[in-house]
């Protein structure tokens, strides 16, 4: 992991396309802005381990549900 000390208003550039600046501090908040192109997902890391398990748990089906993931993928074959 890279360990970076920046101040208010200064900035972290990622590849060419990836800003990172420091827009304000109170106490032990730090208020950060991101630009980068729309095409980038960016979410809290709670956000995305919610997404994670959600797509987890979307894939695990349950038994009963065998059958209509086998004609899901018998389409998806022909296709």
């Amino acid at each position: 992991m890279l360990v970076l000390t920046r101040r208010l208003g200064e900035s972290i550039c990622i590849n060419d396309n990836i800003k990172i600046v420091i827009q304000s501090i109170k106490g032990h908040q730090v208020r950060v802005g991101i630009s980068a192109p729309k095409e980038t997902v960016i979410h809290r890391e709670e956000i995305y381990q919610k997404i994670q398990r959600e797509n987890k748990q979307a894939v695990d089906l349950p038994a009963e549900m065998g059958p209509i993931k086998e004609l899901y993928l018998s389409l998806r074959e022909e296709t």
